[in-house]
């Protein structure tokens, strides 16, 4: 069925699915029970997972563009949503030859930029207003000739209890136009309807389950029921976090960003509707997922095909009392990352799966060498991602000593100038520009970072050290990275 020559038939497909700000703790197969994800649990149970994987940036758009550069946000320059994000090693995949395609988010600035693209169905976030609050994607587009309009922002804050929803609403219209299913269908419309043609690489973009929070019907209702093990809030975590992190909290009840009209104190009523929103948003992506593969499957493209699946980053849904991202916590920073390839399939040698769990750190955005290293492709020599390929194979990888997390301050996170963090296996430091406070976990021992120990003196040893490893990684990534703008912008 290939139409490309033999040695260009060798080179995997690779289809690389992206959700939106989606936690680790959302996949059965990771120990998470209350889940109901059967499809990611395949890919679990049958390929490579990576269990220490971090973000490089805390929001949407600088997490993707380093994942699709491979620099830190201060290398590159995209340090919030809507600066400007046109190029990527995506240009490089298909100089060489693959057909690269993207269905649904990827959030470059234009919205619409090639970015290296031979074709894109651009579907954006589900509530756009701090940028283009008019642009019009295909997801837009598709629902005006049927005579809809989305479900948004606009028409939540008409409802009566819109305040104590935190972003909770059930999606009214058709099933088959909630944005996760636009994109999924779409996403199998196309491998349905293309010609196998290798290689392939097929970015997919999964809107949700970023807020609003908005299943279609049934799929929040055996949550309700479940015991979905929410995050005790403590007052004393409360009041001992950094004072941006206080003004962020209040930010967000001061402005409905993404319909989520934010409580400082919710009720646990409120916390589990939020919670089984979410989750069955995900058994809704869950399902494209699996129907994604059976496309694979069924038009011939599985044998010599690896899927990636991952997230821009996580969500707090409460936790450590706050809404959404914009913060160093685990639930931001940490997200599911697995390799698979269908078990005794050519692309299987590439992949040694079943079930392994890699639990050394490393970055999101190294998933970006290890594309390029399974498609044969030269990686630029100052990028600062490092390839998985040695641990996807099984072979002798070296884990990060340290993982980093930026933020820059923007339209939600007011409070402090920019944001860093640094973490190691056992402790977590996150320093704030030109400030006094900062936080600092003994992720060992408080694995859920409820003990700011910044001003324990006791700790004011692994503080001073974990700043000055800070300090050495900033000089390091600009002298590393000082040609980047003229090279590679």
């Amino acid at each position: 069925m290939s139409t490309n020559t033999d040695s260009e038939a060798k080179r995997p497909n690779i289809v690389f699915i992206i959700t939106d700000q989606q936690r680790f703790d959302t996949i059965n197969a990771l120990g998470f029970d209350y889940m109901e994800t059967p499809h990611l649990d395949r890919l679990v149970n049958e390929g490579v997972t990576f269990t220490n994987c971090h973000i490089t940036a805390a929001s949407c758009a600088p997490s993707r563009a380093s994942l699709f550069t491979g620099y830190y946000a201060h290398s590159y320059g995209v340090l919030k949503n809507a600066d400007q994000w046109r190029h990527s090693w995506i240009e490089d995949l298909s100089e060489s030859g693959y057909r690269c395609v993207n269905v649904g988010k990827m959030h470059t600035y234009p919205y619409h930029t090639p970015n290296g693209f031979d074709e894109r169905y651009v579907v954006e976030n589900k509530d756009r207003f701090l940028e283009e609050r008019y642009y019009f994607d295909e997801w837009d587009k598709a629902l005006r000739f049927r005579g809809m309009v989305k479900q948004q922002r606009e028409g939540y804050r008409e409802r009566e209890d819109y305040g104590e929803r935190l972003g909770a609403f059930e999606w009214k219209l058709p099933p088959e136009t909630h944005s996760d299913n636009f994109v999924g269908d779409t996403a199998t419309w196309w491998l349905n309807a293309y010609p196998t043609r290798e290689p392939l690489f097929l970015q997919i973009g999964f809107p949700g389950p970023h807020p609003p929070y908005d299943p279609v019907p049934g799929y929040a209702d055996s949550y309700m029921e479940k015991d979905l093990q929410l995050q005790e809030i403590k007052e004393s975590d409360l009041e001992g976090q950094p004072e941006a992190y206080k003004e962020l909290r209040q930010h967000n009840v001061d402005v409905d960003h993404d319909s989520v009209q934010w409580d400082l104190n919710p009720s646990e009523e409120q916390r589990q509707l939020q919670r089984a929103y979410y989750c069955g948003n995900m058994t809704m992506i869950d399902e494209k997922v699996g129907e994604i593969i059976n496309s694979l499957e069924e038009e011939g493209y599985i044998d010599n095909t690896i899927v990636i699946f991952s997230s821009d980053h996580g969500d707090c849904l409460t936790d450590h009392g706050h809404s959404q991202k914009w913060t160093m916590y685990e639930q931001i920073t940490k997200v599911p990352t697995i390799v698979w390839a269908k078990p005794g399939s050519t692309a299987s040698k590439l992949v040694s799966g079943n079930g392994r769990k890699v639990d050394g750190l490393c970055q999101l955005m190294d998933l970006g060498p290890l594309i390029l290293d399974l498609a044969g492709v030269e990686k630029s020599a100052d990028m600062e991602a490092e390839s998985l390929l040695p641990a996807v194979k099984g072979e002798d990888w070296e884990p990060r000593e340290y993982v980093f997390c930026e933020q820059v301050q923007d339209g939600i996170f007011t409070g402090n100038l920019f944001q860093t963090m640094i973490r190691n296996d056992k402790w977590k430091l996150v320093h704030f520009c030109d400030a006094e406070y900062g936080m600092l976990f003994d992720m060992e021992n408080d694995p859920d970072e409820f003990n700011n120990l910044w001003d324990d003196p006791d700790h004011a040893g692994i503080k001073g050290e974990l700043l000055i490893k800070l300090l050495n990684w900033r000089v390091s990534s600009g002298v590393k990275t000082q040609n980047l703008w003229e090279e590679h912008r």
